[in-house]
């Protein structure tokens, strides 16, 4: 088995493990009423994954280079996308941050005075 197969074979199993787990945490959030409105992005990105994996099993039974590249197309996707998921956190974090500074120091003092 060549180096890149070996590779695969090894990631095939996890990919599609993260794929389900991310697929089932997507639904329970469905079932809350905040979750509802994301629970679309973690069902997205665990059908990628998934998906990733099947490539995976189709490149180990068949040796074709193109599943090899269909299977790194749906890797580059899932990255993509939790890529831009961090960037929008870090986004929010920064606004969140600096709306509680500014409420905080508009906050009145009530300490005690000696």
């Amino acid at each position: 088995m060549n180096p890149i197969a070996e590779k695969v074979k090894g990631m095939k199993g996890w990919v599609k493990f993260l794929g389900i787990v991310s697929i089932v945490g997507g639904a329970l959030y469905a079932l809350t009423i905040i979750g509802i409105i994301i629970a679309w992005l973690p069902i997205w990105m665990g059908v990628v994954l998934y998906q990733a994996g099947e490539r995976a099993d189709r490149y180990l039974a068949s040796g074709d280079e193109s599943v090899l590249v269909e299977f790194l197309g749906k890797l580059n996707t899932y990255f993509t996308i939790m890529g831009v998921l961090v960037l929008v956190s870090i986004g929010f974090s920064i606004i969140a941050i600096l709306i509680a500074l500014a409420v905080g120091l508009n906050m009145p003092h009530h300490g005690f005075s000696f």
